[in-house]
């Protein structure tokens, strides 16, 4: 019985701390802004870039990504779009810019990088990824450079919203904006990494060659085996919150369900890496690879969300104590989930969409349901330009 009461304490506290972490997060982060940053000052440097861009079986978006990146206020870069097992486009009336088709369809992240890589017309110092349905602001790359200027080999940016036409468009960027918030902007400012994103990112070539030339990596998740490798090198990964990209959200139930099926296979696929940094943590005594370990162990937010809640409504029936606990630590959560939104001055739509948060959390259930083929179902996420309604 004991054993039974052991680890049943032990779930509510693997389960319970996620809900506190962010405001404890923040007030560590409070004390430590007085503080003043190792990376201060630094001299520019105009670094040479290789922008990776990759499409897979869909191009509709390749002009307008790419039409952005050419009002990018930088010139030292070329541009290296992959378009995997996609229909040949007009050529672009620009030398920076370089298609590449593949001759044998690759359906992978990685292998789309490198392909993109071992066609480098130069030998640049940084390479960043973008999405093939992303906007790039125009000072992405001045952002970036300030960053690898003082000295850091990667950094992640931030994905703003560029479609918020649906309910769960806004809820994705809502969750978005926590993420950049907490695990990115906070989490840095405490001495350890920003997570990455999977676009709107960049490294030093060689860093990322190290990380993944000797990898292979099916499905999704190509971003949690690069931070885990980078983190556990003791690299710090930058976090800029003028590096922007503009991302396309989910705006369809099905859309979501396929994409949060793969993004769920990925976190238990990985979660390994989150507890094995936090042992290296603990015995290298870094703080880099502590706190991040802490992040990576921990489940989506629909899962720790859900058995919280769960575990909050038995403890109604067995202990009012634990209940009480649990909701003090529910209130904890919402509260720092809207300092976030507040933080980064979340569009009003956003907040209004908030309403919707119960069905989001019901699709990415079934989405848990389906996570264990979700790489047989679907390798990239389709979008929609059209949707007017929530479908």
């Amino acid at each position: 019985m004991n054993i039974l009461l052991y680890i049943w304490i032990f779930l509510q506290l693997y389960v319970g701390y996620n809900l506190v972490l962010p405001l404890v997060f923040l007030l560590v982060r409070k004390i430590k802004l007085g503080k003043k940053s190792t990376y201060a000052h630094a001299e520019r440097i105009d670094f040479d870039y290789a922008i990776i861009v990759t499409a897979y079986q869909q191009s509709s978006m390749i002009k307008s990504v790419v039409n952005s990146i050419l009002e990018l206020k930088y010139t030292n870069y070329i541009v290296y779009v992959v378009l995997d097992n996609c229909d040949k486009i007009p050529e672009f009336p620009s030398d920076k810019v370089v298609l590449l088709y593949p001759e044998i369809p690759l359906a992978s992240n990685t292998k789309s990088h490198f392909f993109a890589i071992d066609n480098f017309k130069r030998p640049h110092n940084f390479l960043t990824i973008v999405d093939g349905d992303n906007l790039v602001d125009p000072n992405f790359l001045t952002a970036l450079n300030i960053e690898f200027s003082k000295g850091f080999q990667a950094v992640q940016g931030v994905r703003k919203a560029k479609n918020m036409n649906t309910m769960y468009a806004c809820l994705d960027a809502a969750r978005d904006l926590f993420y950049h918030y907490y695990d990115g902007k906070v989490l840095f400012c405490l001495g350890s990494s920003a997570t990455l994103a999977g676009s709107g990112m960049a490294f030093s070539t060689a860093l990322y060659r190290k990380a993944l030339e000797n990898e292979t990596i099916e499905g999704a998740g190509f971003d949690k085996v690069l931070q885990y490798k980078i983190v556990r090198d003791n690299y710090r990964i930058a976090f800029s919150e003028l590096a922007i990209v503009y991302d396309e959200k989910t705006s369809k139930s099905e859309q979501l369900v396929q994409q949060r099926s793969r993004w769920i296979n990925t976190w238990f696929k990985y979660m390994k890496y989150g507890f094995r940094l936090l042992r290296a943590g603990i015995t290298n005594r870094s703080k880099n690879q502590f706190l991040f370990g802490l992040i990576l162990s921990r489940p989506p937010i629909f899962i720790f969300l859900t058995l919280s809640l769960t575990f909050m409504t038995i403890n109604w029936f067995v202990d009012l104590t634990a209940f009480l606990t649990w909701a003090v630590c529910f209130f904890a959560f919402v509260a720092g989930f809207f300092i976030a939104l507040s933080k980064s001055n979340a569009d009003s739509r956003i907040y209004k969409s908030l309403i919707g948060i119960p069905m989001f959390i019901f699709f990415q259930i079934i989405s848990l349901m389906k996570s264990k083929k979700a790489n047989q179902i679907s390798v990239a996420t389709i979008h929609y330009h059209d949707v007017k309604e929530t479908n």
